[in-house]
């Protein structure tokens, strides 16, 4: 493609071990360690007495990690959190790069996923990221090549992901360099300060919303992007749409089907219903609950959602109009 991939790669090699084992944290919850000398993350698995071991390798061994076997493992981190391996099924080692491409699109080449963006695996970010870039990515193609977009939209493509591509990569870098750092000061924070920190921030509520609202990246918005128009409320164009109950059912129902649909709270104005009507865009209207409004749903106003789920255009008037000056600025037929 002719893009550079610029970043680097960490001198921590990482391991993956499948194995049979028992001790306390084989209890179907997540456990981690940050031991003095190792990382090391105990993830549950399905069979009883399963777990996949995720941890680092440092020092001397981690410059040959092609002849590493489990045996040559610290099993520091491994005894401290009390698990006695009986039996390993499957060991692998990798090595853990932060890089970001330059370019999303070149010609008619587009880079996605990992292709596109490599980080450590704090935070369990990778797979959702790709995701997202692909969907953000299909629509647009489907647009563009049934004629109903020009090229021009497939440019959108790199506008909204390769921002929070780097964004993420250099978080999760943080993140990894804070798991990981060597040194005195580096293992005090580590060890003595942030086990007794953490868990007594994690105990408030919002940190819980507000780690969660992250890790499922229902957070990440395209506002700024040139997509995005208008606001409604606390809705604007270029957020994810919020979720919120309606009546035997919620508003994230229709999204199954992604195609351009617009969304009413309350009352739909009738040109409005004319016009979608007319030209086969689904009209969602749903009865006013005071359930949108802490949503931050704006009563009666106008959301077009794009086949994505994001809000393209909020229009606090509910006019059609504002649909009809949304497609022609941007040439695209919904």
């Amino acid at each position: 493609m002719g893009t550079g991939f610029p970043g680097g790669t960490y001198r921590q090699v990482f391991y993956v071990a499948d194995v049979q084992a028992n001790g306390p944290p084989l209890n179907g919850e997540l456990h981690i360690d940050l031991d003095e000398a190792d990382f090391l993350a105990v993830f549950p698995l399905a069979a009883q007495g399963r777990a996949r071991l995720i941890g680092t390798v440092r020092d001397e061994r981690a410059d040959r990690p092609d002849t590493l076997r489990f045996e040559d493992v610290s099993d520091r981190a491994i005894q401290h959190l009390k698990v006695r391996v009986e039996h390993v099924n499957w060991f692998s080692t990798y090595k853990v790069h932060h890089r970001v491409t330059e370019h999303f699109r070149k010609g008619r080449a587009f880079v996605l996923g990992d292709a596109a963006h490599i980080h450590s695996p704090a935070g369990g970010q990778g797979m959702n990221t790709g995701i997202g870039d692909a969907i953000n990515l299909a629509w647009k193609l489907q647009a563009v090549l049934t004629g109903r977009a020009p090229d021009a939209l497939l440019d959108s493509y790199e506008t909204e992901r390769i921002k929070f591509a780097r964004r993420l990569v250099s978080t999760t870098d943080k993140v990894f360099t804070f798991a990981t750092a060597d040194g005195p000061l580096a293992e005090l924070v580590r060890t003595r300060i942030a086990p007794v920190i953490m868990p007594r921030v994690i105990g408030f509520e919002f940190a819980r919303e507000f780690l969660f609202r992250t890790v499922s990246q229902i957070m990440l918005n395209y506002r700024d992007g040139p997509l995005s128009e208008g606001s409604a409320r606390h809705v604007h164009g270029g957020d994810r749409l919020p979720w919120a109950p309606a009546a035997g059912d919620d508003n994230f129902t229709s999204l199954a089907d992604p195609v351009w649909q617009a969304h009413v709270y309350g009352s739909a104005r009738l040109d409005l219903t004319t016009w979608c009507s007319a030209r086969g865009v689904p009209l969602h209207r749903f009865d006013w609950r005071p359930e949108h409004e802490k949503a931050g749903l704006a009563r009666d106003a106008l959301y077009l959602i794009r086949p994505d789920t994001y809000v393209a255009l909020a229009d606090s008037t509910g006019s059609p109009q504002a649909i009809e000056r949304y497609c022609t600025s941007r040439h695209l037929r919904i």
